[in-house]
């Protein structure tokens, strides 16, 4: 079971990476986070 919820844990991550890195600085400025921090908002959302 928990190679199953591992799997989807990355998955889930590399999805909102994706997402914010689709972003634009400004976009990013306006939500407040910087591209160095897209990994670690995206690792919140696991």
């Amino acid at each position: 079971m928990s190679i199953i919820r591992n799997y989807r844990n990355w998955r889930r991550y590399r999805h909102a990476v994706g997402e914010l890195s689709r972003l634009s600085d400004r976009e990013l400025d306006d939500i407040g986070i910087t591209r160095a921090e897209i990994p670690l908002v995206a690792r919140k959302t696991v």
